[in-house]
């Protein structure tokens, strides 16, 4: 704890984070040794839902706070996961507490001190329920729920950790099902809301195909069975789309009634016996399909086999959900820590600061969007009479982008102090950024200006859409010198021409990307080239760090309140 110097307020450091969370962890010890206590004097019922839910509470909460002190990044991960386990293990749970009915309890049996005083009351309740009613049986049904719920609980705990952990639970789901129906076979299908698509994820079993086979494929049971394993099915016209679509569970005794169900034959193993057939849910929202069948050989299901399915797909339904959404939270967390190593490398790529070029005055733009940002420029003077401007905007955001921006800044640093001329420095750079597998979903637009101070030249090559615009004094104009091509890492054979353009006093080069004329307002409209163009013809006699200052002040003013949605880089060359 530290005070502000000449203010009342405290500050709590970052390095004491891991307080609250060994608070956290001393309660859930206080209250797992008072559930101890009261199961021990028998005052009240404690579960062993609880206890176990408590004490995974509890160790999580322990383990961040030690990797909090340890320095150790994200360590509010454990504690989170240790939270939705918690959650998981209870949300059955308390399913199970209201899905099936309690016995009524007549009389509530005081504790009394004297022991023979107790047996003596307790044998003359039993006497009175014996004339009133048939002794109180255990629900074997609420029992064996409660195991299959746990073990579902248990089994998504270990998919948190493992790779093929959601593979492994659906598996086990199935087999779960299948054995409690006495099922030939059992399919679990998940939900591509991407792809719009439902995907085989869990197969084992004498299934039946009920849909139309390939006509090419043979009718043996292993090439049948390993269709059926890797296949996926749209969201209509079959009968695992129709399920998901419906949200209903069916019980299916008489397949050849049924439209939505193909006959294959005329292999007996082909012949469709009956299907059971449950949509997965959370809340209303369907996230894939159970599916069950039993060949034509043996009696088909019942209701009761139906209603059994439901309710354990149920119970498989919240585990599957909460896998999945502590899942997400891991990758997200992965996503933002590639992020921040990304961006650091990319802040090291960023020149710090302009150098002082005689004759030459400078004016830049670079507003990143958020995070990671994809543009990069550079001011390179590589030999006496070249003096080298980048501009360029490589495709993405992530780790693979920054591998894209690093090899182009290395590359284009190590070529241009060769005589080779722009174009065929590009075609270097991007043979061998586009010979990486790594480049295949990322490329770049690149404008590469090398100026000879002494001929007092531009020699200019761009590759792909970053352009290169030219104003004359002399004849206080402006227009498009660089034409559109192949982005770098595209194509290996691309190849880039060099255009030569003869500088005077006065004259100005700009280069941008494509975010900073693609800037939407509130109303939707993109900020126009010509609004750019005419502030550096208008402004031609201020510096080029003047000019590069109206435009983003104009810009600003243009989007208003409207967010950004591409970073935004401009280079401006005034000689």
């Amino acid at each position: 704890m530290k005070v502000v110097q000449g203010a009342d307020t405290l500050i709590l450091d970052d390095k004491f984070a891991y307080i609250p969370l060994f608070a956290v962890s001393v309660i859930c010890a206080f209250l797992f040794v008072l559930f101890l206590l009261i199961r021990k004097k028998k005052t009240a019922r404690v579960s062993f839902i609880a206890l176990l839910s408590d004490l995974i509470l509890g160790a999580g909460s322990l383990i961040a706070a030690v990797k909090e002190i340890t320095g150790e990044e994200n360590s509010f991960v454990y504690f989170a996961v240790a939270a939705s386990i918690a959650a998981l293990i209870l949300i059955p749970y308390c399913i199970i507490l209201y899905t099936f009915e309690p016995k009524k309890i007549e009389k509530l049996v005081p504790h009394y001190v004297n022991v023979a005083e107790e047996k003596s009351y307790a044998q003359a309740l039993q006497q009175t329920s014996l004339q009133q009613q048939k002794p109180i049986q255990p629900d074997e049904n609420e029992s064996r729920a409660l195991e299959i719920s746990y073990s579902f609980a248990e089994k998504a705990s270990e998919a948190f950790s493992e790779k093929n952990g959601m593979n492994a639970l659906l598996d086990y789901v199935n087999k779960t099902i299948r054995e409690e129906i006495n099922a030939d076979g059992g399919a679990i299908l998940m939900i591509d809301d991407f792809e719009d698509v439902i995907t085989v994820r869990s197969f084992d079993g004498d299934f039946p195909p009920p849909y139309k086979l390939p006509s090419d494929m043979p009718h043996k049971p292993i090439r049948i069975a390993t269709n059926f394993k890797f296949a996926s099915f749209p969201l209509r016209e079959n009968i695992f789309g129709e399920i998901a679509t419906a949200g209903k569970p069916e019980l299916i005794t008489k397949p050849e009634n049924d439209a939505r169900i193909y006959q294959n034959g005329p292999e007996e193993f082909l012949e469709c016996g009956s299907y059971i057939m449950i949509p997965i849910k959370i809340q209303d929202s369907v996230i894939g399909v159970a599916a069950f069948a039993r060949t034509k050989q043996n009696p088909v299901f019942t209701e009761e086999n139906l209603n059994t399915a439901s309710m354990i797909t149920d119970f498989a339904a919240t585990s599957i959900k909460s896998v999945v959404s502590v899942k997400d939270i891991i990758e997200h967390n992965d996503l933002i820590k590639e992020a921040e190593i990304a961006s650091k490398i990319q802040e090291m790529l960023h020149p710090a600061k302009l150098p002082a070029l005689p004759g030459i005055q400078l004016g830049t733009i670079w507003n990143p969007e958020e995070g990671v940002c994809g543009d990069y420029y550079d001011v390179i003077v590589s030999r006496r009479d070249r003096v080298s401007f980048v501009m360029s905007d490589v495709a993405g955001k992530g780790i693979n982008s920054v591998i894209v921006m690093s090899m182009l800044h290395a590359m284009i640093r190590l070529v241009v102090n060769t005589k080779k001329t722009a174009g065929t420095i590009l075609e270097w750079v991007n043979h061998g950024i586009a010979a990486e597998s790594f480049s295949t979903d990322h490329f770049a637009s690149c404008a590469l200006i090398n100026y000879d101070p002494i001929k007092k030249v531009a020699e200019i090559a761009t590759g792909g859409t970053t352009p290169v615009f030219y104003y004359s004094k002399e004849k206080n104009e402006i227009k498009q010198i660089s034409t559109p091509s192949e982005p770098i890492g595209v194509d290996k054979e691309s190849q880039y021409k060099d255009i030569l353009q003869d500088i005077k006093t006065g004259d100005i080069l700009i280069t941008y990307t494509d975010g900073l004329v693609e800037a939407l307002n509130e109303q939707g409209t993109q900020y126009p080239k010509e609004s750019l163009l005419k502030i550096v013809s208008s402004n031609a006699n201020s510096t080029g760090k003047d000019i590069a200052n109206l435009v983003k002040s104009d810009i600003k003013k243009f989007i208003g309140n409207s967010s950004l949605h591409d970073d935004q880089s401009l280079l401006v060359i005034k000689f």
